[in-house]
């Protein structure tokens, strides 16, 4: 159960008790504007009664309030589309965010597969320049094997032509030799 304060204050001279829910501070504070009021009202028209005051003084602060709740009303009615904005947006934002979350894993993705596409690459290009060298060696031996081969070709053209002379040169001795 709520506590009631009980509280003196004073409004337009008199004393009056206040029972309430709420604190002393706020009762004694609620107070004050009301005997505020009332001073302002009869500051500006002395010839006013007290009770007459006191009225304009509950008028105008009925007025105060009455705008006030309008304002408040207007105010509330005012931030409804903009709070409507704001959960779409913020929505919006998280399914921003999703989708930067997925073209991250797919950014990563396409990395780690360009990552081994270049060493695979690298290593593609190893075993080209690997089977360069050894055409290049290959090449070199054809060319080698190729000078052998037309030196030899060379020397058995000579040997052949050296047996034909020597063959002549025997056919010669030999017909001297049954000549004589």
């Amino acid at each position: 159960m709520t506590n009631k304060e009980r509280v003196i204050v004073n409004i337009g001279g008199q004393e009056f008790s206040v029972v309430g829910n709420e604190s002393e501070e706020y009762i004694k504070g609620i107070a004050k504007l009301v005997d505020d009021n009332i001073k302002e009202i009869t500051k500006k028209n002395k010839r006013l009664s007290q009770s007459m005051a006191a009225i304009l003084a509950a008028f105008n602060i009925g007025d105060k309030y009455t705008k006030s709740l309008k304002d408040l009303n207007d105010l509330r009615k005012n931030t409804v589309e903009p709070l409507n904005q704001f959960e779409q947006m913020k929505s919006e934002l998280e399914e921003s965010k999703n989708k930067l979350q997925a073209v991250k894993s797919e950014c990563d993705s396409y990395k780690d597969e360009l990552l081994q596409s270049k060493r695979e690459i690298e290593k593609l290009n190893r075993m080209i320049r690997k089977q360069e060298e050894d055409l290049k060696l290959k090449d070199e031996e054809v060319i080698n094997n190729n000078k052998t081969i037309d030196d030899l070709q060379n020397k058995l053209f000579e040997s052949q032509v050296e047996m034909v002379q020597i063959r002549k040169e025997l056919r010669e001795a030999l017909k001297m030799l049954d000549m004589d």
